[in-house]
């Protein structure tokens, strides 16, 4: 059965990795995410991860899924009400816990699927642990398919069973058919802003929305293997009409190119807070991409302390 939380970056699609490898070309500007490294040895432990990372996303196309895994891991964090969460992989284990949440359908199975050949080579070797293999997947997917080098930090640890992890995603994972007041409802208690709220979002500037995990259907943009700011400038100069998706729940498609938008999607263009910054990043890229990296690292370390450098 379909859950109904719909984590807002999450919906980038679990599915993303079956379009067509045709439509991913690497980055030319890729570069190792990893921040320094003291040892030689660690050195060129880093390079091999990250160079396997690489070769995964080109030859899978599955870049979308991994930010996805990512941010489910992280964004669990929360303060006040729902207190507690962090990264810490607990998504491994579906006995119970986050590895069985609706929001998480495709992760658990999918993701962690393709990145098995990496868990075995180096996870089970003592090399990274599962959580900071998770985060620097997403930071390589991200560079790789066009998007901003994001720096890595290392030392989350791993959760050693499901009940390391939270118990809901409510009030934790935002709802891709809620509006303004929910994001902020969802987001604040992270130490998010408005600014950082609008940024988040853009990473459904890449993949695409399934029917069998997150219940609605389509890709955000003409290029889901592209990481622009594409988010934002298809939101703007597009007309979209509301329809039903497969999960019974109102999408909205672009009926020229079949691109898609939620409800928490163009809920961004009802506030004049968040729309100015939609207008801003559709003109400025590289703002774009600034704002995004200091939010995403930001997802990324909630909840972890004494975080380092070096692997």
């Amino acid at each position: 059965m379909l859950h109904t939380t719909l984590n807002l970056l999450a919906l980038v699609s679990a599915s993303g990795f079956e379009l067509s490898r045709a439509l991913y070309q690497p980055h030319p500007s890729f570069r190792t995410t990893t921040s320094r490294f003291t040892s030689p040895f660690l050195l060129a432990v880093s390079d091999e991860i990250v160079s396997d990372i690489e070769e995964l996303v080109s030859s899978k196309g599955c870049g979308p899924i991994l930010i996805r895994l990512n941010w489910h891991d992280a964004g669990v964090y929360s303060t006040g009400e729902y207190a507690g969460g962090c990264p810490n992989a607990a998504m491994r284990f579906t006995d119970g816990g986050e590895g069985t949440f609706g929001a998480n359908a495709g992760l658990p199975d999918v993701a962690l699927g393709l990145l098995e050949p990496l868990t075995k080579k180096y996870v089970e070797s003592g090399k990274i642990s599962n959580a900071d293999l998770w985060t620097l997947a997403a930071n390589v997917a991200i560079e790789s398919m066009g998007g901003p080098k994001i720096p890595t930090r290392f030392g989350r640890i791993d959760a050693k069973s499901s009940a390391d992890g939270v118990d809901s995603a409510e009030g934790r994972l935002p709802d891709g058919d809620k509006g303004i007041d929910h994001l902020r409802d969802i987001f604040a208690p992270k130490g998010f802003s408005d600014r950082d709220i609008v940024a988040l979002s853009g990473a459904h500037t890449v993949g695409r929305c399934s029917p069998d995990r997150s219940g609605f259907d389509g890709p955000w943009t003409e290029e889901p293997l592209l990481f622009d700011n594409s988010y934002f400038t298809e939101m703007l100069g597009k007309t979209y009409e509301s329809e039903k998706a497969p999960n019974g729940a109102e999408q909205f498609r672009d009926p020229k190119e079949g691109t898609i938008m939620l409800t928490s999607d163009l809920a961004l263009l009802s506030d004049p807070a968040f729309k100015s910054v939609v207008e801003e990043y559709a003109e400025k890229e590289d703002v774009y991409f600034s704002d995004f990296t200091s939010a995403w690292v930001k997802l990324q370390e909630n909840g972890v302390e004494d975080l380092r450098d070096e692997l």
